[in-house]
């Protein structure tokens, strides 16, 4: 069997650092439609972080949800708005391999048409935000 030369191991790999965009209602009031996030792939996970995770049965779907609780086989996982579906309710214990990282970081971009200073000053104090594990950010954590 041939060896791998010393060089070869010592290169380095991708920072494990990406963006994604929000799409849909799902994880409102925490986050929104347009929200981009900044994943660190591959972090461990508990329970309350937001994560990014493939769908069980669409895997070309990334999913943007809650870790709700350490289950046997993987994690339950929530969205934030109770309304919008989409979650373990409807596809059960998503397992571990699915599971891709942890959101750390939230950016709003601006609206178009809002150009007031008022507009702007709001959005310059709530465009850009971390996202921490809040156990209590969803009433449907503390519910179960």
């Amino acid at each position: 069997m041939p060896e791998v030369p010393r060089e070869a191991e010592r290169v380095r790999a991708p920072l494990p650092f990406g963006v994604a965009e929000v799409t849909g209602p799902s994880m409102v009031p925490t986050l929104h439609h347009g929200d981009l996030l900044l994943v660190h792939y591959g972090a461990r996970v508990g329970r309350g972080d937001v994560i990014v995770l493939r769908h069980p049965f669409q895997q070309d779907l990334l999913v943007v949800k809650r870790a709700a609780e350490r289950r046997e086989g993987g994690w339950w996982v929530l969205g934030d708005n109770a309304y919008a579906g989409g979650d373990s309710t409807d596809y059960g214990v998503v397992p571990d391999e699915l599971v891709l990282g942890r959101v750390r970081f939230r950016y709003r971009p601006r609206r178009p048409g809002r150009r007031s200073p008022l507009a702007v000053v709001g959005w310059a104090l709530s465009s850009a935000r971390p996202v921490f594990s809040d156990r209590s950010a969803s009433r449907r954590l503390r519910a179960r």
